[in-house]
């Protein structure tokens, strides 16, 4: 016990790319409420270093981190954020930018564990990178395995890499199999609290505004994923996602509209017994126990309280409400290039909506259209990859002339 003890006792250094985020700061705030409170009864503590922090181009936020965690490396790929940083940051810091500049971070900066919890495709270069240099990774992003998901675990297991997930149902999902071997698992059940706009009809959803469709009824999240959620394209990106990380069947995941959203989702094994994950909607909890896995550490978070939830609902998608949902299984089946060109054309949607470009009600029709136009690539290659990604994006832009 004394050996275990020691290990658990040695500052674990982390990098957190991504950390201006919904999940970098949630991250950080759960590294500091662990490193105050001991791991054992003796009162030692297994705490974290943070060694590195990397952002886009929000140097606020990122210098107000750099000033609390006091890292060795920042990154703001932005090369003018970059600069202002530099010239406010402590001179024992070093401050890179642009694409190489996360490449050195990732690189040099000494982690034993990267958060990776960059929005988007971006995330997939870096992400690769981490695998190279055997880092245990936390995965907070979905786009990555969305595109090259197949690529990424042959890569992790040549490099006898983990990849522990942070998405609440990836995490839920993880956590219920708990080391089971495959054979015994019969379904998964990813659940969704259904949005805000669970009860809506098509004709009402033409009228939507973006403060609206931002409004998420259960979770707090960046804007993107705010409307992939209201899509329920973000469920739509799990089943790619979950069927990469835990080697499923498309038929061995189902979707379940849970309005309640304390089931973060279950699993069926063959004897008909279904495990569930259930918690309060706090992102903080998967991301604390992917920190300390394979140990559970005590919280100040709030815990679910039975007596106040009372009921639990359940219900099927409505395919004609979400179409995007369907698009997404369609790419699942194709496989391939086109859950990339589906990640692509989504991206390039949205930010059009958000930009006031188009209606809520245009994003499934863009992206089926790019769907359709593209011709699938059954093997290919990482360039092949990012050459996907980079046409399909350009032939949204042409739909929408954005």
């Amino acid at each position: 016990m004394l050996d275990i003890y020691s290990k658990l006792n040695d500052m674990k250094r982390v990098a957190i790319l991504g950390s201006t985020g919904s999940i970098g700061q949630n991250t950080l705030k759960v590294i500091a409420a662990l490193n105050k409170e001991p791991v054992d009864s003796r009162g030692k503590t297994g705490g974290f270093r943070v060694v590195a922090l990397s952002a886009n181009s929000n140097s606020d936020i990122l210098l107000r981190q750099a000033k609390q965690f006091n890292p060795k490396w920042i990154c703001l790929v932005q090369e003018a954020s970059a600069k202002r940083a530099a010239a406010k940051v402590s001179s024992r810091c070093r401050v890179l930018s642009k694409e190489e500049g996360l490449r050195d971070l990732i690189r040099h900066s000494n982690a034993d564990i990267v958060v990776l919890a960059i929005s988007g495709a971006n995330a997939l270069m870096p992400l690769i990178e981490c695998i190279k240099m055997k880092k245990r990774i936390i995965l907070a992003n979905k786009e990555a395995m969305v595109i090259a998901g197949p690529m990424i675990m042959k890569l992790a297991k040549k490099h006898k890499v983990e990849i522990l997930p942070v998405d609440s149902e990836q995490s839920a999902i993880w956590q219920c199999l708990d080391g089971k071997e495959k054979k015994q698992l019969r379904k998964v059940y990813l659940t969704a609290s259904g949005g805000p706009f669970k009860n809506h009809n098509p004709r009402q959803l033409r009228r939507i505004s973006i403060r609206n469709v931002l409004k998420h009824p259960r979770w707090n999240m960046g804007r993107r994923i705010s409307v992939d959620s209201a899509t329920l394209m973000n469920k739509g990106l799990e089943i790619i996602e979950a069927m990469c990380l835990f080697g499923l069947d498309l038929s061995q995941i189902e979707i379940v509209i849970h309005p309640e959203a304390v089931i973060h989702s279950m699993v069926e094994f063959i004897d008909g017994v279904i495990l569930a994950q259930i918690a309060i909607t706090d992102m903080r909890i998967p991301i604390q126990y992917a920190l300390t896995y394979p140990r559970r550490r005590p919280n100040k978070i709030r815990h679910l309280d039975f007596f106040k939830l009372r009921k639990m609902n359940f219900e099927k998608p409505n395919f004609k409400v979400f179409p995007c949902l369907g698009l997404a299984i369609e790419a699942a089946e194709k496989g391939a290039t086109m859950p990339c060109v589906l990640n692509a054309a989504d991206e390039i949607a949205v930010e059009a909506f958000l930009n006031r470009r188009i209606n809520f009600t245009d994003i499934p029709g863009i992206i089926e259209q790019v769907m359709r136009r593209h011709k699938v690539i059954t093997r290919p290659s990482l360039q092949d990859i990012l050459d996907t990604d980079k046409w399909a994006r350009k032939e949204a832009k042409i739909l929408i002339n954005y």
